[in-house]
């Protein structure tokens, strides 16, 4: 890919060319940083910073005891961010998630209603085990993820920024669970599968967290560079084809569509919407400033494909039979879409 094919209008300024190197350098040291507690885990690390600077959310899937909830708190720490641990259970009410007024005595000696923060006032918001709050819960969540403010007795709220939620599903237990809506799971820009670690790492992770305490971290960035980056994000420049590209691969997702293939109809019931354009194109941005780039590349989409859209397409129960997941669907449009000329 050349700079001819992006438009001198389109293409980056000399500030943004350097802003995009400072990025890049922040962002290595962010995981060298991170290294010193975390052992393995950079392709999640690499997409919890790319949902990061996108403003996406993320939900991140995995067994018990891969240092998910030390990920997350140990990335805030190093990004000075303001961070919350949600425990979601079953009795969790909405007012435990977003606050409530509560009654209090004033200087005058009245008595008025005013309003506590609750925990998801926070720039960073943990929301552990998500499925296991009923819906009207879940349900509180999305004001504030789509809108980044909270509703609470007919006032709104506004979220401090920058404000990322990442929660967390248990694929093993399922008991007493609650699924996520498709409408709520939609408005998570990734789905970040986290797998078992490596012998090499299992060792690495048994002398660190065996030992003494855990490290202090360094504070790589602060609030006011995170916006400023996001913002910057925005500017970076996509050729067309990428776009095409883009749009492409989602509306072969869709079975009822004229472009999906053949082999995939029988095995989805339903595909990708819109927002996973959206996502694809503003993750493929975020992804490219991280790794020093000053336009989209192919590569871009093609590695945040699988995150944006496993979650998106619903498999039939002739996949399920196969043993087939939206993963391995995803996986193969990838390796079969190639841009149109």
């Amino acid at each position: 890919m050349s700079e001819s094919e992006v438009s001198s209008a389109n293409r980056l300024s000399d500030n943004d060319v350097q802003a995009i190197d400072q990025l890049r350098a922040s962002y290595d040291q962010l995981v060298s940083e991170l290294g010193r507690v975390i052992v393995g885990q950079r392709g999640t690390i690499e997409r919890l910073a790319i949902c990061l600077f996108a403003r996406g959310h993320a939900l991140l899937m995995g067994v018990p005891g891969l240092a998910k909830t030390l990920l997350v708190s140990k990335l805030a720490e190093t990004l000075s961010l303001d961070f919350s641990r949600i425990q979601f259970t079953p009795d969790l009410m909405p007012m435990d998630i977003t606050g409530t007024d509560i009654l209090q005595d004033t200087a005058g000696g009245k008595r008025e209603f005013e309003f506590v923060h609750g925990p998801v006032f926070a720039n960073m918001v943990l929301a552990d085990e998500i499925n296991r709050a009923p819906p009207k819960t879940q349900a509180a969540m999305l004001e504030a993820m789509q809108e980044h403010r909270v509703t609470v007795l007919g006032k709104s709220f506004p979220l401090p920024p920058p404000f990322l939620v990442l929660a967390t599903q248990n694929p093993v237990e399922q008991e007493g669970t609650y699924p996520l809506p498709e409408a709520q799971l939609d408005r998570f820009m990734f789905l970040i599968e986290l797998d078992y670690p490596s012998e090499a790492e299992e060792i690495q992770i048994a002398r660190t967290t065996t030992g003494g305490a855990l490290p202090a971290l360094e504070h790589i960035l602060h609030a006011e560079d995170i916006i400023r980056h996001q913002e910057l994000v925005r500017r970076v420049p996509v050729p067309d084809h990428i776009y095409q590209y883009a749009a492409q691969l989602v509306r072969k997702t869709r079975p009822d569509g004229e472009t999906a293939p053949a082999w995939m109809k029988p095995l989805v019931s339903w595909g990708a919407g819109p927002r996973a354009v959206q996502y694809l194109i503003l993750g493929a941005k975020s992804r490219a400033a991280l790794m020093g780039s000053y336009m989209v590349r192919l590569e871009d989409v093609q590695q945040v494909a699988s995150p944006v859209l496993t979650h998106r397409i619903i498999t039939t129960f002739a996949a399920q039979a196969e043993g087939i997941d939206a993963g391995q669907i995803v996986r193969r449009l990838i390796e079969e879409t190639t841009p149109e000329a």
